[in-house]
């Protein structure tokens, strides 16, 4: 049986399912990841064919840029997808997924971007 790995913003008003193999995470330091998340986005991704919405009452999209938009719910506030244009995938924001995931951070981007209160890896 494939992986099956599901998830959920805070108050349950949104919820979904991704089959099969998550991406590593990618901790994006960009300007709008961190005003929507409050510190720097961390998020796996899985090709829409192997993704689906089971519960969107409370969710909400923000079209953040002319290439991408942002899966928020309305209730909670929880920053739950960033869903690029003309890609087959979506990005999940780690975070939002249930239980354990196996998953590690495999590198960070926009790092000119980062905020001054933290520190970057070395690597």
């Amino acid at each position: 049986m494939s992986e099956v790995h599901t998830g959920g913003c805070l108050c349950g008003g949104v919820r979904y399912r991704a089959t099969g193999p998550l991406r590593p995470v990618v901790a994006c330091h960009c300007i709008q990841c961190r005003k929507t998340s409050g510190h720097h986005a961390a998020m796996t991704s899985v090709p829409n064919d192997r993704f689906a919405i089971e519960a969107d009452e409370t969710l909400v999209w923000y079209d953040s840029s002319e290439s991408a938009r942002r899966g928020f719910c309305n209730r909670c506030g929880g920053n739950l997808f960033w869903d690029p244009a003309g890609e087959e995938r979506i990005s999940i924001t780690a975070g939002t997924l249930d239980g354990a995931t196996g998953l590690a951070i495999e590198r960070h981007i926009y790092t000119a971007f980062a905020g001054d209160y933290y520190a970057l890896p070395e690597d």
